[in-house]
C-alpha cells in the first residue's frame, strides 16, 4: 500500500489542527507534519498523536519546501495548501492515492464543493494545460504530489530555486510538469469555506498590485526558468516590422466593436473624435447588429461628423475578435488601429497624439498604454491604475506568458496586425494577438494612465459565473499552450 505524508501550514488558523487531527486518524496517511508559521511559535495544541509532527520552516511555500521534501520519505505528499478552512469528504485521500497510483501522475487535485453559511455547491476547477503556467493556476486547496516525480525532475531540472519566499511550489509544479502529467479529478472530493474573501476585482488584478512587486519578480524569475528549460525562452532580439503594401486612407483609426451600449457609446466615440491630433485620423464602429438605441445614436453622430465610420456587419456570428478584423481588414482603417471600448473614454485630447508619436519612437508592432479603473462617474475605484510596469524590453514576452493581460489602451501597426488577425472570440482575443506579435517584433509601453476603464453592471466582465471564469482562464491557458510550442520551434529554426 502507498505511503502518504500530509503537510499543513499553520497560521493561526484553528481549523488547520482539526484537519490535521483528521489526517492523523486516517489510515492511508502516515504521518502529519503541521508547519508552524506563527510569530514565536509554540502555539500549536493538536492533540497527542504520535503521527502529527510540529515543525517551525522558513518559508514553506517557498525555498522551505524543499527542506520538507528532503525529509519526507513516503510515496506521497499530501499539501494542503493556506487560507480555506477544510473538511475531508468521504475516502477523500484513498481516492487520490488511488488515481495517483493508476495513472502515474506527478502532480493530482480536485474538484470540491464550496460552503456559504447552510448553502453547499460544487465548485469545478479547470484541467491542466502545458501553456497553465501562470502562478495564480486554481489547484484549489488539496495537492497530491508524487514524491518519485519529485526525484525525476529535480535529477533532471535541478533542485527548487533558492531563496524563494513564495514560489517554491510554483517552481515545483513546473518542473514536475515537464516530464510528468498534472491530473485534475473531476470529482468533488472536499469542501471548503474561505476565511478571507476576496473583494470584487482583486483577483483579477492581484498580479498588478504594487504591493506585491517582490512576489511578482519572484515568480517572473521561476517561469523565465521554465521557459529556458523548455525551449521557448525568447531573448530580447526583434524582427523588423515590415513596410506597408499599401496606402492607408488616414494616419490612425480608432476601432470600437459595440452591441447594445446606448448608455455609453456616445460618450467613447466622442471621446475619440474629441482628439487633436497633427495628422488625419478617423473613428470606425463595428455595430454588431444592436437591438437597442445604439444603431440609432451611431446613425446620428456619423451624419454629424464623417469622420466616424459606422460599419454593419454582414456576418451575425461575430464575436469582439470578429469585429475587429471588420475594421483591420476594412478599406478605411488607418496605418495604426488604437482600441476604445464602448464602455470607456480616454484620458484626454492628445492620447491618439501621444500612442502614435509612441510608434515613431520604435518602430514597434504595438503599442500598449496604462488606464485606470473608474466607476460609471469617472471616480477611481480600486485597484485604480493598472500600468503592468512588470514589462520589461528583456523579458516582457516571456512574462507574458505568466501573466493573464498586458493592459490598455492597445494599438496597432496595421501592417503587421493584417498578417495574424483576430481569433473570433470576445474574451482573450486582444490577448492572443498581443502574445503572437510579441513572438516576432518589440511592444512599445506607456506607463502613465492614458484612458478610463469603466466599471458598472454593464460591463462583460462584471461579476463572472464560476463557469464562465473558469471557461476564460481555460481559453488562455489554451492560447498559451498553442504560443509555447510554436516559440519552441520558432527558436530551433
Amino acid at each position: 500500500m502507498a505511503s502518504l505524508t500530509a503537510l499543513l501550514i499553520y497560521d493561526g488558523d484553528e481549523t488547520r489542527v482539526v484537519l490535521a487531527d483528521a489526517l492523523s486518524r486516517d489510515p492511508a496517511v502516515s504521518g502529519v507534519v503541521l508547519i508552524d508559521t506563527t510569530v514565536g511559535g509554540g502555539r500549536m495544541v493538536p492533540s497527542a498523536r504520535s503521527r502529527i509532527t510540529v515543525e517551525r520552516v522558513e518559508a514553506p511555500l517557498g525555498s522551505g519546501l524543499a527542506r520538507i521534501l528532503d525529509r519526507i520519505s513516503t510515496d506521497y505528499l499530501l499539501l494542503v495548501l493556506p487560507g480555506h478552512e477544510i473538511q475531508l469528504g468521504q475516502r477523500t485521500i484513498e481516492r487520490l492515492v488511488s488515481v495517483a497510483e493508476d495513472t502515474g501522475a506527478g502532480l493530482i487535485y480536485s474538484d470540491y464543493r464550496d460552503r456559504c453559511g447552510e448553502e453547499v455547491n460544487d465548485h469545478p476547477l479547470n484541467d491542466y494545460q502545458p501553456g497553465s503556467i501562470r502562478d495564480n493556476f486554481d489547484f484549489g486547496s488539496m495537492v497530491l504530489v508524487s514524491k518519485r516525480a519529485v526525484n525525476l525532475a529535480f535529477d533532471r531540472h535541478g533542485a527548487l530555486r533558492s531563496g524563494l519566499r513564495w514560489g517554491g511550489f510554483y517552481d515545483l509544479r513546473l518542473k514536475l510538469s515537464v516530464d510528468s502529467s498534472v491530473l485534475r479529478i473531476p470529482e468533488p472530493l472536499y469542501t471548503r469555506a474561505a476565511n478571507r474573501p476576496a473583494a470584487d476585482g482583486e483577483r483579477q488584478f492581484d498580479y498588478v498590485d504594487p504591493r506585491q512587486r517582490d512576489y511578482q519578480r519572484e515568480v517572473e524569475e521561476v517561469a523565465t526558468d521554465h521557459l529556458k528549460r523548455v525551449g521557448a525562452y525568447l531573448a530580447p532580439e526583434f524582427d523588423s516590422i515590415p513596410t506597408a503594401e499599401s496606402e492607408f486612407p488616414v494616419v490612425a483609426s480608432v476601432v470600437i466593436p459595440v452591441r447594445n451600449r446606448e448608455r455609453t457609446i456616445e460618450d467613447a466615440v466622442q471621446s475619440a473624435l474629441s482628439q487633436r491630433a497633427p495628422f488625419e485620423f478617423n473613428v470606425i464602429v463595428i455595430d454588431n447588429h444592436s437591438t437597442d438605441e445604439t444603431t440609432e445614436i451611431l446613425v446620428r453622430l456619423a451624419r454629424e461628423d464623417v469622420r466616424l465610420v459606422h460599419l454593419k456587419p454582414r456576418r451575425r456570428d461575430l464575436g469582439i475578435g470578429g469585429c475587429w478584423n471588420e475594421a483591420i481588414y476594412s478599406e478605411h482603417c488607418g496605418r495604426y488601429a488604437v482600441q476604445l471600448d464602448s464602455d470607456d473614454l480616454y484620458a484626454d485630447d492628445r492620447v491618439l497624439e501621444r500612442i502614435i508619436a509612441k510608434f515613431d519612437e520604435g518602430p514597434y508592432a504595438m503599442v500598449i498604454g496604462s488606464y485606470t479603473i473608474v466607476d460609471f462617474s469617472l471616480r477611481e475605484i480600486p485597484p485604480g491604475l493598472i500600468d503592468h510596469r512588470e514589462w520589461t524590453r528583456e523579458n516582457g514576452r516571456n512574462n507574458a506568458l505568466r501573466v493573464n493581460g498586458l493592459g490598455a489602451p492597445r494599438a496597432f501597426y496595421v501592417p503587421a496586425l493584417r498578417r495574424i488577425g483576430f481569433p473570433n472570440t470576445s474574451y482573450g482575443e486582444d490577448y492572443s494577438v498581443a502574445l503572437r506579435i510579441s513572438r516576432q517584433y518589440e511592444i512599445g509601453r506607456i506607463f502613465e494612465s492614458v484612458y478610463y476603464a469603466r466599471r458598472w453592471e454593464g460591463n462583460s466582465d462584471a461579476a463572472l459565473p464560476l463557469a464562465t471564469a473558469n471557461r476564460y482562464d481555460a481559453y488562455k491557458d489554451f492560447l498559451r499552450t498553442v504560443e509555447i510550442p510554436a516559440r519552441i520551434r520558432m527558436n530551433r529554426r
